[in-house]
Formats: C-alpha cells, structure tokens, sequence
C-alpha cells in the first residue's frame, strides 16, 4: 500500500514537473521575436532582474544539493528558514514566476497572461503537495509554515 501510495506521488510530481517546464518553454517561445527584435521593455527588464536575485539569493541558502525540481523532499535533505526561506516557503518558485512574467510581457497580453496564469496554478498545487510531504519529513516544517507566506511576503 505505501508502495502504491509512493508511486501515485512520484507520477503526480513528475506531472506538475512537466508542465511546469512546458508552459516556461512556451513563454520563452513565444517572447522570443520581441527579444531578437530587442523590444524587451522595462518591465520585462525588471522582473528578469527581480527573478535572478531571487533565485540567486535562494541558491545562497539552499544549495544545490539540497533542494529538488520534483516536489518530493530529498531523503537526506536539509530544513532551510534562513535567507529569502524567513520570508517566503518557496522563494525559488517566486523567481520562476517573476521570470515568467518577464517572458509574458512580451508576448501576446491574452496568451501570456493565461500562460502566465496557468503556471502559477501548476506552481500552487505543486507547493500544495510540496508541503504535505515536507510536514511529513520535517518535524519542523508545520510551525515554520504558520509564519511565512508561500510565495509572497507578508501577502501570499
């Protein structure tokens, strides 16, 4: 049964992985001519700039090693609270999205916005799951959660 209940986690997981990074590669798709064309505006400028220091700073606490694209925590895997973590439960999920902005500004208000849109909702649900299993791995997890907010501070 836990077997079983192992393998449904592993699939859900991959599938939120899958669309996570489909939907970002068709916003890069799709921003592409704007930014051969080099029409990226300020925003797009910004935001791309907002998500690289973010995730920057994210990998400066929790390194490479230690996190995973799957929502699955790592078996041997650290509770990192520190850096952008005293903020916010999923900073580097924050920087995809800023970085996702920063593609859908360049696109077609209508297609980006719901492109944009849909991974925030994949994103959701993945940090959903996410937490589930990170209150089951980390004893720690559950209070820390009631402190900060998933993806924006002090907001969201």
């Amino acid at each position: 049964m836990i077997s079983l209940l192992n393998t449904h986690r592993h699939r859900a997981g991959q599938m939120l992985v899958l669309l996570q990074f489909g939907l970002l590669l068709w916003l890069a798709w799709a921003a592409t001519p704007a930014v051969m064309q080099g029409n990226a505006t300020l925003a797009c400028v910004l935001l791309g700039s907002l998500s690289a220091l973010l995730g920057g700073w994210t990998l400066a606490y929790n390194r490479l090693g230690n996190f995973n694209i799957h929502p699955a925590p790592k078996a041997h895997g650290q509770l990192v609270t520190g850096g952008p973590y005293r903020l916010i439960r999923h900073p580097m999920y924050s920087a995809v999205l800023l970085a996702a902005a920063s593609m859908a500004v360049l696109t077609s208000p209508v297609a980006g916005g719901l492109a944009w849109c849909a991974l925030a909702g994949v994103l959701a649900v993945k940090a959903t799951l996410e937490e589930r299993w990170l209150c089951e791995h980390h004893a720690g997890y559950a209070a820390y959660s009631q402190h900060t907010r998933r993806f924006v501070p002090w907001l969201l």
